[in-house]
């Protein structure tokens, strides 16, 4: 059975899975996904800036088909990656000396990426310096937490890791479901901060200090890193058995979630309903919690994500490689993107209203209110930038995924 090796970006998931006999042999399927994944949270992001939909695209009350599918795809987007984020941790640990020395990396590398979204991608959501005031917890903090999270789970035996992981993700909504008291309690006790960050989010503010949007809480993302962990040691398979472990975990989740989902008793704060329209009843089916992530939520992306990748790996093309070319950068990517939409969102105000509409330099996304009256433009047109901003970042990606295919710098672990 060959053995497989691998180099790795521990932020994004990113890396290169090597066979002794074939140097540098990809598995192809990762950087799609992580590329695609990507596309999908650049439309996500150009959506909230630039939507003339007001109010919750998922609010079936109110939101149309489209605004509903064009939400709920990008639904897909955090769970990936953090599942690849525990994937790549697991490679990278294969060729690290020891224990320790990941551990201590994780912790380097988790303390990094929070810092990372206090500052540089805070600055590119707002455009504004009132740090003051606002401050943003979002996707790239919660990574960075979590990889501090694995940075002791780690020591673990794999099985312990894989455990912990399932616990996490399959146990945290008995506090929804069967201990509401409790949840209570805890988000009115004077610990309340604490367990905003750990679980339930909102907005946090400690000793006078500024107000901390928790958009990502830890819980239960570090669990699915966990299990994005154990998972690493499938790909250390021969192919066929690579894929065939993925393909059956992928589906196990995919028809746990429609059978937890139907009988409408556990894994979800929010119940569905038959609705109007058999269209509309599949919709209420799959709207699911993403803030914190339910197990149902979890298990309707994961499935699907995890069933793809032994179905992908022979995909070829040059949308193929385009995307995964992006999927090998994907930590470089997302840096990159939120300010050149937030720019672009800037631009088409001042070509369309003459002056930068002041909502677009607000504390975004969690304290700036509803946009103006007036504002936003058509689903067409949101479709249409993140074409321009996906083709835009595909030649810096290239160029960056060049440098780090050619060259071995500690530094470029950290992008």
């Amino acid at each position: 059975m060959p053995t497989v090796t691998a180099s790795n970006d521990v932020a994004s998931g990113g890396f290169v899975a090597t066979a002794p006999s074939t140097p540098r042999q990809r598995i192809a399927s990762l950087d799609v996904v992580r590329g695609a994944v990507m596309v999908l949270m650049a439309l996500d992001h150009v959506r909230w800036f630039l939507s003339d939909f007001r109010g919750d695209p998922t609010n079936l009350a109110n939101a149309s088909v489209a605004i509903f599918l064009t939400r709920w795809v990008t639904h897909f987007c955090a769970p990936a990656f953090v599942f690849l984020a525990g994937t790549g941790t697991f490679l990278h640990g294969r060729r690290t000396e020891s224990r320790a020395a990941l551990s201590r990396f994780l912790l380097a590398r988790g303390l990094w990426l929070v810092v990372i979204e206090l500052t540089v991608m805070r600055l590119g959501w707002t455009f504004n310096l009132d740090f003051s005031h606002y401050l943003l917890g979002g996707v790239i903090w919660m990574i960075g937490w979590c990889l501090v999270g694995l940075a002791a789970l780690v020591w673990l035996p794999m099985g312990a890791i894989a455990l912990i992981g399932l616990a996490l993700v399959a146990g945290h909504n008995v506090l929804n479901g069967f201990a509401p008291t409790i949840l209570s309690k805890l988000q009115t006790s004077e610990w309340r901060w604490f367990w905003q960050i750990l679980y339930y989010g909102g907005p946090v503010s400690i000793g006078g200090g500024p107000t901390l949007a928790i958009l990502f809480s830890i819980v239960p993302w570090v669990g699915v890193m966990a299990l994005g962990y154990a998972f690493g040691s499938i790909l250390t398979l021969d192919a066929a058995r690579r894929r065939r472990l993925s393909l059956g975990i992928g589906l196990a989740s995919i028809a746990a979630f429609l059978v937890l989902r139907e009988i409408n008793l556990y894994g979800d704060p929010r119940p569905w309903t038959p609705q109007a329209s058999p269209m509309l009843t599949v919709l209420a089916f799959v709207n699911t919690q993403k803030y914190p992530a339910s197990l149902l939520y979890l298990l309707m992306t994961l499935g699907p994500t995890i069933a793809l990748l032994p179905l992908i790996e022979r995909a070829r093309g040059r949308i193929v490689d385009a995307v995964a070319t992006i999927g090998r950068v994907p930590f470089f990517y997302y840096v990159l993107h939120i300010p050149l939409i937030h720019g672009i969102a800037i631009a088409l105000s001042l070509a369309h209203f003459g002056v930068i509409v002041p909502w677009l330099t607000a504390n975004q996304p969690m304290a700036a209110g509803p946009p103006p009256p007036g504002y936003g433009y058509s689903l067409p047109v949101v479709y249409l930038v993140t074409a321009l901003v996906v083709a835009a970042l595909y030649f810096p990606c290239r160029w960056f995924a060049g440098v780090k295919s050619r060259r071995r710098a500690a530094w470029l672990s950290f992008l």
